[in-house]
């Protein structure tokens, strides 16, 4: 059978609590039941009824949140989050079963786990990519950061600046509000990276970081960076934001951005 696992990990200095939680910050835990309760895993349907390969996985639990979905990791809070679930090794979902285990650390430190068994069967509606960059691979080719370089993955059509790997100069885009008060998940689709390949999750103006100041380290493949609400309060150009611009910065190795979207 196939695991997906969805770890839940105490990140709270990394990202702010999704203001849906339940506030335990005085300690204490929550039982497997109470977890178990107020967490849940739905599959949409197609137009027969069939189990599509889209789910749902909602929580209300005042726990914190790492998702380790088929290799790639999310950290957050989410109360809510859509994902795709990964064809068999046929390349197809006539009922494939998977267990998606849920593990809630809380703020005590206890740990709770309970598991939720799906059944996938076809293809219905896949998540649509919105991108942020590289949509267009000739418009906007791929492009390698440099480290300390603090301008090559500000989002800001005036400041952030590249090189690309054809030679010519580049600029990240600003993020609206709907992207940084969405709280969307930026997917980077990372090759090239060199085994101490790291960095920091920041805003332009060098005035906070949100990596629990400890650098990230990345691989090839997919990463992923949900926003959060302190994310949006200090780079949103409007609506209470601050405009102060997210900025990934590499501080150690090199790596290829291929392209930046986010999945809905």
């Amino acid at each position: 059978m196939k695991k997906i696992f969805l770890f839940f990990a105490a990140v709270s200095m990394l990202f702010a609590c999704d203001p849906t939680h339940e506030d335990i910050s005085n300690g204490g835990h929550i039982t497997v039941d109470e977890l178990k309760a107020k967490s849940s895993v739905t599959v949409d349907k197609d137009a027969n009824g069939q189990n599509g390969n889209v789910i749902t996985c909602t929580t209300s639990a005042p726990v914190n949140a790492m998702w380790s979905i088929g290799g790639k990791d999310l950290v957050g809070n989410y109360a809510q989050k859509k994902m795709k679930v990964d064809r068999d090794d046929a390349g197809n979902y006539k009922d494939t079963k998977y267990t998606i285990t849920m593990t809630g650390l809380c703020p005590d430190g206890t740990i709770v786990k309970t598991d939720f068994d799906i059944t996938c069967q076809t293809i219905t509606d896949p998540l649509t990519k919105y991108y942020i960059y590289g949509e267009d691979a000739t418009k906007q080719p791929p492009f390698k950061p440099g480290a300390w370089d603090a301008a090559a993955m500000r989002f800001s059509d005036n400041e952030g600046k590249f090189v690309d790997i054809n030679g010519n100069e580049g600029f990240l885009p600003y993020l609206s509000d709907e992207v940084y008060w969405g709280l969307k998940t930026l997917i980077f689709d990372i090759s090239d990276a060199t085994d101490d390949c790291a960095g920091r999750i920041m805003n332009g103006w060098w005035s906070a970081r949100y990596d629990g100041e400890q650098d990230v380290h990345w691989t090839n493949g997919l990463w992923e960076l949900p926003l959060t609400e302190a994310i949006a309060k200090d780079c949103a150009r409007g609506n209470g934001g601050s405009g102060k611009d997210l900025d990934i910065m590499v501080t150690s190795g090199s790596m290829q951005i291929n392209a930046i979207y986010y999945e809905e």
